[in-house]
């Protein structure tokens, strides 16, 4: 169990590149425990700063609360020393509050707050919402501004006073004016995590923002060319960052964008092209078809030699 506080934390993961590893299943669509474990320990020695359990590109949102709480299990006993592993709390309040108190039972290092489960809120509801998950664990928490959960800069200020757990902003909007209100709000209060599909085509814009870090879905079948991309976004090698754009990440997001759903569909593709197939997506998720699958393969030699 880590000593570590909230805050250390949230500094660790703000350091480096995130993996958000896909949870693997078997072809009648159970989760695949031993194949996953596999998984983490080979992603494992690449050396990203945190790890996300059952995340989005994980199919959090295909998971029961009990198979969330396995796969996070799984990642806290496979995952290297000094990895830290984030876990999930979602749907309802109540379910996130029990998604919490369970990830830290289980050893998790912190929890990623996915927006509420199908329903609009007003800031006041995201409030209250917030801060009743933050009482609930002693693990730093951070939340997820996307879809049906956007926060305000002062919604984001209100929280960080009540919540001293609240630790980390991940960005699922891609609204430039948003987060740069939010960041010159907060300033260094929170750690700021990309969180758009295919974080890398945002890296660019966002690192002036203080969003020095992302989920990189890429990181699961392309581990060295995401690490690649990353050092070079940090060191301020624009031509490299560009180049790579243009090489990988452009022509892999038209792919990506051919099919509602795909930003996770094509990474558990990229998983099976390179010969560590996690299995099928889950409904209402569907698979890359074998045309597209022979078209990813391509991109991907070009980037692993």
């Amino acid at each position: 169990m880590t000593t570590d506080s909230p805050q250390d934390i949230a500094q660790q993961l703000g350091s480096g590149l995130l993996s958000f590893p896909v949870t693997h299943l078997r072809p009648d669509h159970s989760f695949d425990e031993a194949a996953y474990r596999d998984n983490i320990g080979w992603l494992g020695q690449f050396g990203a700063a945190g790890l996300f359990a059952a995340g989005g590109t994980g199919e959090f949102f295909s998971l029961s609360p009990a198979e969330v709480e396995q796969v996070v299990m799984a990642a806290v006993r496979e995952a290297p020393a000094g990895v830290p592993v984030i876990a999930p709390a979602g749907y309802g309040t109540r379910t996130a509050i029990e998604m919490a108190k369970s990830a830290q039972h289980i050893g998790a290092q912190g929890i990623l707050l996915f927006p509420p489960y199908l329903t609009e809120a007003s800031q006041d509801g995201l409030i209250a919402h917030v801060k009743q998950v933050c009482a609930a664990t002693d693990l730093g928490v951070t939340i997820y501004s996307r879809a049906n959960a956007v926060y305000s800069e002062s919604t984001v200020a209100e929280l960080a006073d009540s919540c001293p757990n609240l630790v980390g902003f991940k960005d699922g909007v891609g609204n430039i004016e948003l987060m740069t209100r939010i960041y010159a709000t907060m300033g260094d209060r929170l750690t700021y995590i990309g969180g758009l599909p295919t974080a890398e085509m945002f890296a660019l814009p966002y690192l002036a923002l203080g969003v020095t870090t992302y989920s990189s879905a890429i990181y699961n079948f392309v581990p060295q060319f995401a690490l690649d991309f990353y050092a070079a976004l940090r060191s301020n090698d624009t031509a490299f960052v560009v180049n790579a754009l243009n090489e990988f990440v452009i022509p892999y997001c038209n792919l990506r964008n051919r099919k509602e759903g795909y930003a996770v569909s094509i990474v558990k593709g990229g998983m099976k092209v390179i010969g560590r197939d996690a299995g099928p997506v889950r409904v209402p998720l569907t698979d890359l078809d074998d045309i597209e699958l022979a078209e990813l393969a391509d991109l991907v030699k070009k980037v692993n030699g």
